[in-house]
């Protein structure tokens, strides 16, 4: 091993380059190189390092040179991950401070004042755009015609988004990543405060019109048939929202970076309700952080070995048999994993470290949503005897959705306060119930996005989910014993096939990088999955063929005993 060494300093010291132009190689043996900082991996296991503005050819590359120019490249590619990591420590750290003001004046002043300092810290003039987005949305909340200002605000988040990550195809300098994050969830909270402010006014309108009141007048009938629900707290809050209330739910410190998505219910109820102060914040905390080394050691790891860098090299495409390049998304999308998993475990650290979203047990609480049961009762006992949980804001089920069989079961334990907002403001509002699958599917694309490779990622799930769904019904649903733990773990690896696969797009992200992927495997995910329905078409009827004729064989047996 001391040869080896010695031979690759040696290597380092003596390198000649091979011309003047401004890239050359020089390659490490594995054993030496600086963990994670190179981009690539040859099949003799060497990383490639890209210099610039390199010494003209004969000159000696000093090794401090060379290991400051790791550093540094690093630092830069590593820059975005270390700024989110830091704030989100900061975040997670400064709600032990914050859980201690129980003036809710005080609560909002202060929450409100960090949360700008993040996006300050963060966006610096780019927070502009936030501040315009906020003025025009609360605007339209507050002054639009209440039956409308939900499609309007959509609309203009909406179109404003994309105008906002169109800035440097018009010339000017692009927002950095995580100011790009804070518009994302900015978006998700104003458009979702609209949807509250239509919800208040329709169930107000419900409750108030004398009509509506006055339809069941027999008492029997309204015995049988329960009233509306009437205005709640919340309710009556939404409907005398003024600039202020949307200011400090828009710049709340607790999400702002990347969620979770928080109704204004549940950021009004951390506010007045004494749950925070109740609720084992920092147990719940150091519960979420246990597994966060792990998820982030796997990252580090998978990605040092398998990095995605090395899905857009020559050598990957040239020297790389088909079987290796099909095979190597499965590593990319388990890094993707691993990734998610940290981020949005952190995130929902800081919420639980702040006391938002914590609520007794026996409310029932659901991600995104909040309490089921809002009858709060039992809170006056000893608060020994009660439970708090923060199932508001937990956003990701890593546990599920790591062992769960099929495709859709994981959509569902995946980003759930995201796919919350979806599904209410976009999924049962959409007027086709024929397409509203596909609409929720492109507004969730264009809401992470403007890449070609959200669209070839998101919206081919509605084409693989009928093919899962049908060989489900088809050969797993009356399935028992050994067989049905066979057929589940063959659905469990079609499973992340199907995420890697679609995955690949979402990481790749330019048509171009993604069609020269597809095309070096002979997109051979998409034939076989138009394949797989074919033949799953044509089992399913001849199944009902044979159903058919053999219920008309009955049917003759039995007119003939007759």
């Amino acid at each position: 091993m001391a040869d080896v060494a010695f031979w690759c300093v040696y290597h380092i010291f003596t390198a000649e380059l091979p011309g003047y132009g401004k890239r050359a190689e020089v390659f490490f043996w594995q054993d030496l190189s600086l963990f994670g900082i190179c981009d690539g991996i040859t099949s003799q296991q060497r990383f490639t390092f890209l210099l610039w503005d390199l010494p003209p050819r004969g000159s000696k590359v000093p090794i401090v040179a060379d290991v400051a120019w790791c550093i540094r490249r690093f630092g830069y590619t590593m820059k975005d991950d270390i700024i989110y990591l830091v704030l989100l420590a900061s975040c997670i750290g400064f709600g032990q401070i914050y859980r201690k003001f129980t003036d809710p004046e005080q609560k909002k002043l202060i929450g409100t004042g960090f949360g700008l300092l993040v996006v300050l810290s963060v966006s610096g003039f780019h927070m502009l755009h936030m501040l315009f987005c906020y003025l025009v949305s609360a605007l339209l909340i507050i002054y639009a015609s209440r039956k409308i200002c939900h499609l309007a605000c959509f609309g203009f988040m909406f179109g404003y988004l994309f105008f906002f990550r169109s800035l440097s195809l018009l010339g000017y300098d692009s927002p950095p990543g995580h100011t790009n994050m804070i518009q994302m969830i900015l978006t998700l909270k104003l458009v979702g405060l609209a949807f509250e402010v239509n919800n208040a006014y329709t169930k107000a309108k419900t409750i108030d019109d004398p009509k509506k009141a006055s339809i069941e007048t027999d008492k029997k009938a309204q015995t049988a048939m329960p009233s509306a629900p009437g205005l709640n707290d919340a309710d009556r809050a939404l409907l005398k929202l003024d600039m202020l209330d949307i200011f400090h739910y828009s710049f709340n410190y607790v999400g702002i970076l990347t969620g979770p998505y928080i109704t204004f219910k549940t950021y009004r109820d951390a506010i007045y309700l004494p749950f925070s102060g109740k609720a084992d914040c920092v147990g719940a905390t150091l519960e979420k952080m246990k597994v966060i080394p792990l998820y982030a050691g796997l990252f580090l790891l998978v990605s040092y070995i398998w990095p995605l860098g090395y899905a857009t090299s020559e050598e990957f495409y040239e020297e790389r048999s088909f079987f290796y390049r099909l095979m190597y998304v499965w590593p990319t999308f388990f890094i993707f994993r691993m990734r998610i998993y940290t981020g949005i475990l952190l995130s929902e650290c800081v919420c639980t470290m702040a006391g938002v979203g914590a609520y007794p047990k026996l409310c029932a609480s659901k991600p995104g949503h909040g309490p089921s049961n809002e009858d709060y009762s039992a809170v006056g006992s000893p608060s020994s005897s009660i439970e708090y949980d923060f199932e508001t804001v937990r956003n990701i089920d890593v546990i599920n959705t790591e062992r769960c069989w099929t495709f859709r079961e994981a959509m569902k334990y995946w980003n759930m306060c995201v796919q919350y907002w979806m599904a209410m403001y976009v999924y049962k509002r959409f007027p086709s119930k024929k397409y509203r699958t596909l609409a929720t599917l492109a507004v969730s694309a264009i809401w992470h996005g403007v890449y070609a490779g959200y669209y070839f990622c998101i919206c081919g799930a509605p084409f693989y989910l009928p093919i899962e769904d049908l060989y489900v019904k088809l050969f797993i649903k009356d399935a028992t014993g050994q067989k049905r733990t066979v057929l589940n773990v063959l659905c469990w690896i079609s499973k992340f096939f199907a995420f890697s696969y679609l995955g690949i797009a979402f990481l790749l992200l330019t048509v171009d990088k993604i069609w020269y992927y597809y095309s070096s495997v002979y997109y051979i995910g998409y034939i076989l999955w138009i394949v797989l329905y074919g033949v799953g078409v044509l089992i399913a009827n001849q199944r009902k063929a044979k159903a058919k004729k053999e219920a008309k064989l009955q049917q003759q047996h039995a007119g003939k005993q007759d």
